[in-house]
């Protein structure tokens, strides 16, 4: 999404030809093969371990929540963990921000003081904030916190794993003229039928 925007604004009239379809695949791809050879050696490091209880105590398979639920030391998979959290994400949030330091650059030096409205950029830059913010601090406490409360924990990851999803369609959906004109009219119509029926009855 970064890319895109920064495309989108600082080469606007390369648009089509930089962000070809097979491009997209290409990246999409990767970013699939990266996901998998990320999370392959996690699971593996969870193999080798031996378990004295089958109670996971959080809302999904979170590599350490399964972890820490081991019998022997797991100090491997902490510092496997932790590097390939700050690897990836970190990595990622240092591209984001460098692709928005890029637009940032360019929207001030456009002239006209009536383009340096961000749009979807800025709800974007928040959405990632949030999660980055969120999945960090949980990394984090995941292997730093040991007094942290265990509802805290889980509420945390919950919250890095729901928020940014559910709200990358809102925030996408009203800032995109057609579908907000489509909603409205859904609700107009919506209205206007229960307009008619109260005054049948």
């Amino acid at each position: 999404m970064a890319f895109d925007r920064y495309v989108a604004i600082c080469t606007p009239l390369h648009y089509t030809t930089l962000l070809t379809g097979s491009l997209i695949v290409k990246v999409g791809l990767a970013l699939v093969a990266r996901s998998v050879a990320v999370v392959t050696p996690g699971v593996l490091l969870i193999l080798r371990l031996d378990f004295c209880q089958n109670i996971i105590h959080d809302t999904y398979c979170e590599n350490m929540g399964i972890a820490k639920e081991a019998c022997n030391s797991i100090t491997l998979n902490s510092i496997y963990g932790l590097s390939a959290a700050l690897l990836t994400t970190g990595l990622d949030f240092a591209f984001i921000s460098f692709s928005y330091w890029l637009i940032l650059k360019t929207v001030l030096q456009l002239p006209s003081r009536e383009a340096w409205t961000f749009g979807t950029c800025g709800v974007h830059i928040c959405v990632i904030l949030i999660f980055y913010t969120l999945a960090f601090f949980s990394f984090f406490t995941h292997r730093f916190g040991h007094r942290v409360a265990r509802h805290t924990l889980i509420i945390l990851t919950n919250l890095y794993l729901l928020i940014p999803t559910t709200m990358n369609p809102i925030v996408y959906g009203i800032k995109t003229k057609e579908i907000r004109i489509r909603v409205i009219d859904i609700l107009d119509s919506s209205l206007m039928k229960q307009q008619r029926t109260g005054n049948l009855k």
